[in-house]
């Protein structure tokens, strides 16, 4: 399994931050509401030790209870708007970044959907659900509490700032005597998180990607006896996600008493330095106590900042995963403008040359025809190029040389999803949701009536299986059908290919896992779906493609037999030597 490694990212990334703003695009009410509100709470929060200040000096001083009533109320009033404004800033930012996060998933989803097959060949599944769910849900807090919270924080470090630059600039020298070292205490750690998050992203994805792999392949972990192996592996990677985590919980654990520290000498230099102005009459008590609130709000914030910068640059990074996977070329060209309402199924392979790397030749120069309800049989070894040639009918892979014709049209000239709702493919693995048959026959096409289900079940033999399972065709078969055998997945899979009523049919192995009996079942039912339609059939079991029109036995990725099942038998090659050889399995 490849590792993800750590990727660092630049705060001041503006390009990312442009494209993470387009998202925003439709909530830009909400966006300045939540401007407006981190303004007003800003100005609201210095407000109040200015106003104690106030009170002490005019009124506690002289012994005015009246006015030390007012103000109590108006210091009551002030504290009960700057929760509400506080309960709504909270609210909106987290409900803009959840809205947006959303968006910005279903993009990305749908970007998956449209990624050629050779891109998951080459991605391993826990990553793309790392990008998917772990990297957007650390970039809302870019949206909820990294840009809106810096801003908020800045804000208020300036009005703090003003506030007691009037009030008296020497105590807000003295006060601010030890900013220098904060921020660079404030820096380092900044800077160590940094890395250290960078670190924990990458263990998550490693680690997702893991689990993800080992959880779907846990029958070969348990047939080779390789638990134990896997385990001590597994191990590992969960310590590296724990030595990542431990580090950034260390920085944290070593900054914020530091934090503490400083700011607690500050306010040791404001009482001994304001105590002694108070005395000589040079200073109000009202000040002083206001000097302490505002050193204790104005710490806050920077100690604050270091964290959301890091929460910001973690998002950065999280965009970059997610931006890049966007901007992934390897999606299908889909600019087809051919949309008829029905085809012939006539196909055709002229020169076609295929290659899943580089020049590592898989197809060599095929050339077939099918004619309109045909049936063509693909048979050879392993490796040979069967599959292949499906996957390139369907456009899942794009040639490299040479055309592939429906109609007497190329593929690509076809909408994408016009060509391949008339052509249907079963596979020797069949693969199951988890949801009940029926939905996963007509895969929540609303245009499959129940009647049309039911009536392809019967056909194909399937419905009397289907109905005695608890609640019939709304049985869930669970996670890949694990609840059904080889043989009843297979049948359901028939059944899915029938109601989509495709022109071409693609039989993948479609037999070649099902006992002799079920075999038997389903002899039939592909006949009756055959007829009229051209079929292109793959298989191992030579008897069930001695009907078939054309024959083609394709070693190393070229044709190197073709013709009719006696013709080949008579021509005593390849092709007869594999019907010899499972003649004697039979026999024997």
């Amino acid at each position: 399994m490849e590792k993800e490694k750590a990727i660092s990212g630049n705060i001041v990334d503006i390009s990312v931050l442009k494209r993470l703003f387009v998202f925003a695009q439709p909530y830009i009410k909400q966006f300045w509401l939540v401007t407006f509100l981190t303004i007003s709470l800003a100005i609201l929060t210095p407000i109040r030790p200015w106003l104690i200040q106030r009170v002490i000096d005019n009124h506690v001083a002289y012994g005015d209870y009246q006015g030390l009533v007012f103000w109590t109320l108006v210091l009551v009033s002030l504290l009960v708007i700057q929760a509400v404004v506080q309960y709504y800033h909270t609210y909106m930012s987290n409900w803009l970044g959840q809205f947006i996060i959303k968006d910005i998933r279903i993009k990305l989803f749908r970007h998956l959907e449209h990624l050629r097959l050779k891109f998951f060949d080459n991605t391993p599944i826990g990553r793309l659900v790392t990008r998917n769910v772990s990297d957007i849900e650390t970039l809302s807090e870019v949206f909820s509490t990294g840009i809106a919270g810096i801003i908020a924080d800045i804000l208020q470090l300036l009005v703090i700032l003003g506030f007691m630059l009037y009030q008296s600039w020497e105590l807000t020298l003295v006060s601010l005597s030890l900013l220098p070292v904060l921020l660079f205490a404030t820096y380092i750690f900044k800077e160590k998180v940094k890395v250290s998050f960078n670190q924990v992203r990458a263990a998550v994805s490693n680690l997702n990607s893991f689990v993800q792999e080992h959880i779907t392949g846990m029958n070969i972990v348990q047939i080779f006896n390789a638990e134990k192996r896997e385990y001590e592996k597994f191990k590992e990677i969960n310590k590296e996600h724990l030595n990542a985590n431990v580090k950034a919980v260390f920085y944290y654990a070593t900054y914020f008493p530091v934090a503490e520290i400083i700011q607690a000498a500050g306010i040791g230099l404001i009482v001994w330095y304001g105590a002694g102005e108070v005395i000589q009459e040079q200073l109000t008590f009202g000040v002083l106590i206001a000097f302490i609130m505002y050193i204790q709000m104005f710490f806050r914030p920077i100690r604050m900042i270091a964290d959301r910068f890091n929460t910001l640059q973690m998002g950065i990074v999280a965009s970059n995963r997610i931006l890049d996977l966007m901007d992934s070329e390897e999606h299908i060209v889909d600019n087809g403008s051919i949309d008829p309402e029905t085809i012939k199924g006539e196909v055709k392979f002229e020169n076609v040359w295929f290659a899943y790397n580089g020049e590592d030749w898989v197809l060599k120069d095929i050339n077939f025809d099918v004619k309109h309800g045909g049936s063509l049989a693909l048979v050879g070894a392993t490796g040979a190029g069967k599959s292949s040639i499906i996957n390139l009918l369907n456009r899942f892979y794009e040639i490299n040389k040479g055309s592939i014709k429906v109609d007497g049209i190329s593929v690509r000239d076809y909408e994408l999803a016009n060509l391949r709702k008339h052509i249907a493919v079963v596979l020797q693995d069949v693969f199951l949701f988890s949801d009940s048959i029926y939905n996963n026959i007509t895969l929540r096409n609303p245009d499959i009536s129940r009647a049309k289900v039911v009536e392809a079940a019967e056909l194909v033999g399937a419905k009397t299986f289907i109905e005695r399972l608890p609640g019939g065709f709304d049985y869930n078969v669970m996670e890949r059908g694990s609840t059904l055998s080889v043989g009843q997945r297979q049948l359901i899979s028939f059944v899915r290919a029938m109601v989509y009523d495709p022109k071409i049919i693609v039989l993948d192995e479609a037999t070649s896992s099902v006992d002799t009996e079920t075999e038997e079942l389903i002899q039939e039912a592909i006949q009756k779906l055959m007829k009229g339609r051209t079929s292109i059939v793959i298989a191992h079991r030579l008897s069930t493609i001695q009907n078939a029109d054309k024959i083609l036995v394709l070693d190393k990725g070229e044709i190197v037999e073709e013709g009719t099942h006696n013709q080949l038998l008579e021509r005593e090659g390849y092709y007869a030597q594999l019907h010899q050889m499972q003649f004697k399995e039979v026999v024997s």
